[in-house]
């Protein structure tokens, strides 16, 4: 038998052609690592260039101008800054308003409440120095907080439902977000074309009737709860279920007739320095209509089919399946 050759030393190995070139190669990356300067300069050329900042320069500029656009075009149809005064609301506020909706038969007084602002106005016209309190520091102050928030857990709630019935589909809560969502625009185009015949120009007075439209939700979500738990899962038929319907439904026609009453008939005397001037004799006959028309037919017809809508919707998905 042959004996093994002898093992080379490191000195021959890296003497040889192979060993030397690669000792070189894994001693460089090694030294690249360390050697900073080699990748500085090219990156540092490259910020300090006149040219990249003045693109950086310009680039922000046009940011900047787009913002502003998108700002002043957003301000013209929805007021942001007035919108932040209907969503300064707090835990108190929103359990006691949603007690005032639910039981506001003795509730005194409606009038909302005003206070003067910490900065003195150059303005010389009376309405500038008065300024109506936000939500949480006035029950009777509209608020857009619980509205949007029952609008969505109508919608949850409605498709819950559909589920525990067997009746659940996709469809069931596009269909029920579509037909709430319609209800909500119709109403406030009905709304916005009422304040136009009525003379009724003020901005903040139609972002109050915006608000207090979304109020009857509420309503309607204790009526498809109770209806559903007395009913036992049979829907809002039946005695017990007419029975909350009408209840809610004249709790929200009243708690809307004594709010809307300061914005459809203004009073000089009860509102010194609101902006709110007195109207004549006829004007004051047509907003007392429209505001009885409004609070009892038209949340009535609307109630009613927010209350019927899962049922609906689960009918239609069921004829299509």
């Amino acid at each position: 038998m042959r004996s093994p050759p002898p093992p080379q030393s490191q000195q021959s190995y890296n003497n040889s052609p192979y060993g030397g070139h690669m000792g070189q190669q894994q001693q460089q990356p090694t030294a690249g690592l360390g050697a900073g300067p080699n990748f500085g300069p090219a990156f540092g050329g490259l910020m300090n260039d006149h040219t990249a900042q003045m693109g950086f320069q310009m680039g922000q500029s046009a940011v900047k101008v787009g913002q502003e656009y998108m700002e002043q075009n957003i301000n013209r149809y929805i007021p942001l800054p007035a919108l932040k005064h209907y969503f300064n609301v707090s835990t108190p506020y929103v359990l006691r308003k949603l007690l005032l909706v639910l039981f506001p038969w003795r509730h005194k007084p409606w009038s909302r409440a005003q206070a003067r602002p910490t900065s003195s106005s150059p303005s010389h016209d009376p309405s500038s120095y008065y300024t109506f309190l936000p939500p949480r520091d006035d029950i009777n102050s509209p608020d857009m907080y619980i509205p949007v928030m029952a609008f969505v857990t109508y919608i949850l709630l409605s498709t819950l439902l559909a589920g525990l019935r067997g009746a659940f589909h996709p469809e069931v809560m596009g269909l029920t977000a579509t037909a709430a969502f319609a209800i909500v625009v119709v109403e406030i185009l009905g709304l916005k074309f009422g304040t136009y015949i009525l003379s009724i120009s003020n901005e903040s007075q139609l972002l109050d009737l915006v608000a207090y439209s979304g109020y009857k939700f509420v309503g309607v979500i204790v009526t498809l709860v109770l209806a559903e738990i007395l009913n036992r899962g049979a829907g809002t038929g039946g005695w017990a279920g007419w029975t909350i319907f009408i209840y809610t439904y004249l709790a929200n026609a009243l708690f809307l007739m004594r709010s809307l009453k300061y914005v459809l008939l203004p009073d000089a005397s009860s509102s010194p320095g609101a902006g709110m001037q007195t109207v004549a004799r006829s004007q004051r006959n047509r907003r007392t209509q429209f505001l009885a028309f409004y609070s009892c037919v038209v949340q009535l017809v609307f109630m009613w089919i927010l209350t019927r809508q899962e049922s609906m919707s689960a009918k239609v998905v069921g004829g299509k399946v």
